[in-house]
């Protein structure tokens, strides 16, 4: 989906949240199966950072499109600047706001739709199958196998979300939209990061275009970013939930399912990332690159 390239960029927080859940959801990659679903009113919602995979989507995708010179150190720490110094110093400025918004996936300007597509599979292969958690993917087999819709609903690029729905034999994906004309990037996102509120936006709007009903559908999800998400269903679950999420879906008897032990646990945290904070763990990547070779 590309904006006509006079849309307002002035938008307040709501509006972009609204938009950038639209367009997820007019972009959502869907697998038609020749055969009727069983269950056609039915299906489950998968958020994929430290739900379907260990640790953050982006920070693998970051690391790998660096180490292939997709972008250069100079572009990624700049990213990362704009983003860290808008979190710390707290700058209401419009312009900068929509900058330090925008700097989150705007490593991929330049690139083609078709670069990040083929690369996204070298990526997958190296850095993201082997992180799949086997509990997570058995939860989504469950649905498939009753004949409902699963997908992915995540802040990382659609392009990207469909390419690991794909891989895992999914129905589809609703992710963040970049904005490209032609087929080549410009830097900016379609509203917002499919974050938070976001991702209830894009559920609602593909489950009234695929004519689901909410009350039969199932969502997870790690984190109490996605509590819009999560109540908007009849079966919310957490799945290595944060703490808020642990408490708020204990208090509600909200089916809960950790499969971190030890170590994993521990190193899932480490890496974990949120879409606001994905700009600095890639920038996080290049220091330590930089770091290494200088040393």
């Amino acid at each position: 989906m590309v904006p006509p390239a006079d849309r307002p960029r002035r938008l307040n927080l709501q509006q972009r949240s609204r938009l950038a859940g639209e367009a997820a959801a007019a972009a959502a990659e869907v697998e038609r199966a020749l055969a009727q679903p069983v269950d056609p009113m039915a299906a489950a919602f998968f958020d994929v950072d430290n739900t379907v995979m260990q640790g953050a989507s982006i920070f693998h995708l970051a690391k790998g499109l660096y180490r292939r010179k997709f972008f250069t150190t100079r572009d990624l720490v700049g990213a990362a600047y704009k983003q860290a110094y808008f979190r710390i110093a707290g700058v209401e400025d419009p312009e900068h706001v929509a900058e330090a918004r925008n700097s989150a996936l705007a490593f991929i300007a330049g690139h083609t739709v078709q670069e990040l597509e083929e690369i996204g599979e070298e990526i997958f292969d190296e850095a993201m199958a082997h992180r799949i958690w086997p509990g997570t993917r058995a939860l989504a087999q469950m649905h498939l196998d009753q004949g409902q819709r699963v997908w992915l609903v995540t802040a990382a690029p659609i392009e990207i979300a469909s390419l690991i729905a794909r891989r895992l034999g999914l129905t589809g994906a609703l992710g963040t939209v970049a904005e490209h004309v032609d087929g080549t990037y410009t830097g900016r996102l379609v509203g917002d990061m499919l974050h938070g509120p976001a991702k209830a936006v894009a559920i609602t709007a593909l489950a009234e275009r695929e004519g689901l009903d909410l009350s039969l559908c199932s969502a997870y999800s790690d984190s109490a970013n996605d509590l819009p998400m999560l109540s908007l269903v009849g079966d919310p679950c957490a799945i290595n939930p944060d703490a808020r999420l642990r408490a708020h879906a204990r208090a509600r008897g909200w089916r809960i399912h950790d499969y971190r032990t030890g170590r994993k646990a521990a190193r899932a945290g480490l890496i974990a990332g949120s879409a606001a904070t994905g700009a600095a763990i890639a920038g996080a990547v290049v220091r330590r690159q930089v770091r290494r070779h200088v040393s």
